[in-house]
């Protein structure tokens, strides 16, 4: 009896141990997207929105051609008020692309002749330097190729980033590129393109006419607008988009910023999946999601019943007195199983841009300093400056860009009047000038510098590549400040 014992507790003792064996790891498969064969040639389907190209489906990798021009052109920001906004492709946000892993892009970006400025593009989906934005620099009347392999899957921005980084963006240069993994997304009913964005305007909010571009408030990220698609009212009334009771939707919601973060949310619906920030992590049954600047998310559901969906950002004061507002518009069969509510149209209008404040009475304090620094400071902080706010255009060494935009180096426009060139910094300067005898039509826009910033860049740039050697002074500044 005692041996039996003893040969029930090994055999026992033998199973616990094998049991608890971990079972051996079994690895991945690593896929190496860069190696992924190339098949033939496509020209890209490219979209305005709300619209998105077909999708990639099954097809096999192939050298996919895009051809995208930058346009600087006035539009409607909302009843009675006018902007200028610059764009890829002509609209707010600019063209959808769609594309697969494994797809070698070529990109070709145009910068319209009547343009003003010069541009690039940085996309989110490049490997390499600057996202694109090194190899894309291109003046206008010129076009720049560039190609890269897409390697990743996902959602991604892409984005102006010409110095003022900030500026571009915020007049409008944003736009989405789809990645999608091999063998395409799921198919669903509906597909749709929306991207946010803020908007800085020197006139108040709804203030009527052409409103210019308002550096001061986009520092502050003070937005005048918040907005769907470009405008007030992109994705309301006519412009709504659609479904079908029963249809699943899927929308790929972009934030191009410059400055503010969206908590995109459907008024009455929930999200059955989300690509968190565009990727491949899946979230479910999820009401509101959060796109930060500079990022995106795809989020999926299937609209049950009918009426007008509200999409807002549900930082709610953006939705009804900036813009940050949208419908869906599902049409079809009522289910009183799921929904038995009375039905309100227009509940989700907004109020308009009137500020209703409480009274105030502090008075502000403003203080002034009058301190001159010695000359080799000015310059060398005036350096700093120019490679941060004039590199773009009057390139390293002040020759400028031939065509577009005037040297600086031996300029004897900027030699001849020292004052001009003061005004020009502080005020911006538009119309034709000659330059050491040739001719530009382009734009100086105005800088928001301080008076003794203003005096240390033009103190460099007159100390610099064969000018003048003048000396610009806090006080030089303040005068031509002051009549204006």
């Amino acid at each position: 009896m005692r041996l039996l014992k003893t040969v029930c507790l090994l055999f026992a003792s033998g199973l616990l141990l094998t049991s608890c064996k971990s079972e051996p790891k079994k690895e991945m498969a690593v896929v190496d997207n860069s190696s992924i064969y190339i098949k033939g040639t496509i020209e890209a389907e490219l979209t305005s929105p709300p619209f998105v190209p077909a999708p990639v489906g099954n097809r096999t990798a192939k050298k996919l051609l895009i051809d995208m021009e930058i346009l600087e052109k006035e539009g409607t920001m909302t009843d009675g008020v006018q902007y200028v906004y610059w764009t890829f492709g002509g609209s707010v946000p600019g063209s959808f692309i769609r594309a697969r892993v494994g797809d070698e892009i070529e990109f070709t970006l145009s910068n319209h002749p009547d343009n003003k400025l010069p541009h690039n593009i940085d996309m989110h989906a490049v490997t390499g330097p600057g996202g694109g934005a090194t190899s894309s620099f291109v003046a206008p009347g010129h076009k720049k190729t560039f190609s890269f392999k897409a390697l990743n899957p996902g959602l991604f921005v892409y984005h102006c980033a010409t110095a003022p980084v900030g500026m571009h963006i915020a007049n409008g240069m944003y736009g989405l590129i789809l990645i999608e993994p091999e063998g395409g997304l799921p198919k669903v009913d509906k597909e749709y393109y929306i991207m946010q964005g803020d908007f800085y305007t020197k006139g108040a909010t709804d203030e009527k006419g052409l409103q210019a571009f308002d550096m001061t408030k986009a520092i502050k990220e003070d937005a005048d607008y918040v907005v769907f698609n470009g405008k007030v009212g992109a994705l309301t009334g006519d412009n709504a988009i659609t479904a079908n009771v029963g249809e699943t939707v899927r929308l790929f919601v972009g934030n191009g910023g410059p400055n503010l973060t969206s908590s995109f949310h459907v008024i009455g619906e929930i999200f059955d999946k989300v690509h968190i920030e565009g990727g491949s992590m899946i979230n479910e049954n999820v009401q509101t999601t959060s796109i930060p600047s500079g990022g995106a998310a795809i989020v999926e559901f299937k609209v049950e019943v009918p009426g007008t969906f509200i999409i807002v950002d549900h930082a709610i004061f953006r939705a009804f007195n900036k813009g940050a507002l949208g419908m869906l518009k599902v049409t079809g069969e009522e289910n009183k199983k799921l929904y038995s509510g009375v039905k309100q149209e227009g509940i989700y209008h907004p109020e308009g841009g009137t500020i209703q404040t409480m009274p105030n009475n502090d008075k502000k304090k403003v203080a002034v300093s009058n301190v001159e620094k010695p000359l080799a400071k000015k310059i060398a902080d005036g350096k700093q400056l120019y490679m941060t706010t004039c590199f773009a255009c009057h390139q390293a060494e002040g020759q400028g860009i031939p065509n577009a935009f005037p040297p600086l180096a031996k300029s004897d426009y900027l030699n001849a009047d020292v004052k001009r060139a003061v005004g020009i910094v502080l005020n911006g300067k538009t119309g034709e000038i000659t330059v050491n005898g040739n001719k530009y039509n382009s734009v100086m826009t105005k800088q928001t510098l301080s008076e003794e910033e203003v005096a240390d860049v033009l103190t460099y740039v007159y100390n610099s590549w064969g000018n003048n050697k003048t000396n610009v002074s806090v006080n030089t500044v303040k005068e031509v400040k002051s009549s204006h």
